[in-house]
């Protein structure tokens, strides 16, 4: 009775290690959502991604709880955006993170942004472009083929099909932003995060109600300057976003006589799930959709054109039945 007992207690235990080592996968943790959203199209089942800022969570402003110094000293990876998007993250994975630290946003050459007293600073909102996506993908699938090289073949494949996917979406939006009327093609939102978008469509930043972080509170002043301006500038809609309260914003509009754009953009994070947001790709497409819609454009559903493998001519056979290709 023992020996079979003895047998099936090393058999148990054999299994459970080799479960243990094959369900082993590296730790990555990612601090932003739309960070989160490439990792995972990137990483797929090859990693353990944990995410900490929730969709619709503003990186400006979140504060961490004690889950995420656990999750940090844990990772094996931390990506993040830099630029100081997220202040209090940066303070706490500096403090607490043990593992690899990869700041992705920072890959993109930074636009200069003056907050005001002579102090400039780097705008951090770089996604804003899908080109500066991409180049943002190259840097996640570098890191995560360093932390797992056995996988790296398939990091590649994953981001390269992702940046053609991001290429295709980046000519889509030029291509929609080019039907809204000249004198019509400007921006004005709740906060200056568009920056990038509006230099790589070709969208003039009219104005905002806060600079690049949301911690700002505008004064009454700051808000009847921005009245008057959405006046000069003659645009039909301005625009809310999803992660700040459209309070103020919707003062402005009602005020400068102008319309609140039904749809809220999409600025600092990815929408929820089942969302027209839910991910990067559908970010960007319902920001672009809710701009030249409201400003008088036509808008073209994004499809994406999948790569068509090159086709093998189809063999023929001769008299003597040798099997031939037909000449293309």
């Amino acid at each position: 009775m023992l020996l079979p007992l003895a047998l099936f207690s090393c058999t148990q235990n054999n299994a459970n290690s080799n479960t243990a080592k094959g369900g082993d996968k590296p730790s990555v943790v990612a601090t932003s959502t739309i960070i989160a959203d490439l990792t995972q199209k990137v990483g797929g089942d090859e990693i353990q991604l944990k995410g900490i800022l929730q969709p619709g969570a503003d990186p400006h402003v979140y504060e961490p709880v004690p889950a995420d110094s656990r999750f940090l000293e844990t990772a094996d990876l931390i990506l993040y955006n830099g630029y100081n998007l997220e202040p209090g993250l940066i303070k706490l994975m500096n403090a607490a993170g043990k593992g690899r630290k990869v700041a992705v946003g920072e890959i993109v050459k930074p636009l200069e942004l003056d907050k005001g007293k002579g102090e400039i600073v780097p705008d951090p909102h770089v996604w804003g472009s899908a080109e500066n996506a991409a180049a943002m993908v190259n840097v996640i699938r570098d890191a995560l083929g360093e932390l797992s090289p056995e996988d790296r073949e398939k990091f590649t494949q994953n981001a390269a099909q992702l940046t053609d996917e991001l290429k295709q979406l980046h000519t889509w939006i030029n291509q929609q932003i080019q039907t809204i009327p000249p004198d019509k093609r400007r921006l004005i939102t709740t906060h200056d995060a568009f920056q990038y978008y509006g230099r790589a469509y070709k969208m003039a930043i009219a104005g905002t109600l806060i600079g690049i972080s949301t911690e700002e509170q505008p004064s009454a002043q700051t808000v009847q300057r921005l009245v008057e301006s959405v006046k000069k500038t003659g645009v039909p809609a301005i625009f809310a976003e999803t992660t700040i309260n459209p309070t103020l914003i919707k003062t402005v509009a009602q005020e400068a006589g102008v319309q609140l754009a039904p749809h809220q953009l999409y600025s600092d994070s990815i929408g929820a799930k089942g969302s027209d947001g839910e991910s990067y790709i559908k970010m960007m497409e319902a920001n672009t959709r809710a701009i030249v819609e409201a400003l008088g454009g036509k808008y073209t559903p994004f499809q994406l054109r999948q790569k068509t493998e090159a086709k093998q001519p189809k063999p023929t056979v001769n008299s003597r039945g040798v099997r031939l290709f037909a000449p293309t």
